[in-house]
């Protein structure tokens, strides 16, 4: 169940990290709203999973899903580049978060 709420987490990462984006540095007031409460959303879901996952990687797999979740949604939704080497990138961070489920505790 830990690892479903951190998931959960990560996504409400990704969700406040576009949503800054839409915030226009907190002048719009509902893309504002909608993020903060995503940040305290996805705080509260790291804190829970950490109640039987370990520190390190639970933080890793969080920060994890928000880099790679943001980066994909930019790519999306605001044209940044997709250059192979950058989608190489992205999936070594996929590989990573992979890799720390595997050797890691089952929660």
């Amino acid at each position: 169940m830990a690892w479903i709420i951190l998931f959960f987490a990560g996504l409400l990462e990704v969700g406040w990290a576009v949503g800054l984006k839409y915030a226009e540095g907190f002048t719009k007031p509902v893309p504002t709203v909608l993020t903060l409460a995503a940040m305290v959303g996805s705080v509260v879901l790291l804190g829970l999973s950490l109640r039987s996952l370990p520190l390190g990687t639970a933080y890793a797999v969080w920060t994890g899903i928000g880099t790679m979740g943001t980066a994909l949604l930019a790519i999306w939704l605001f044209g940044e580049s997709a250059d192979p080497l950058r989608l190489l990138c992205i999936s070594l961070i996929v590989a990573g978060i992979i890799g720390l489920k595997l050797v890691s505790p089952a929660a």
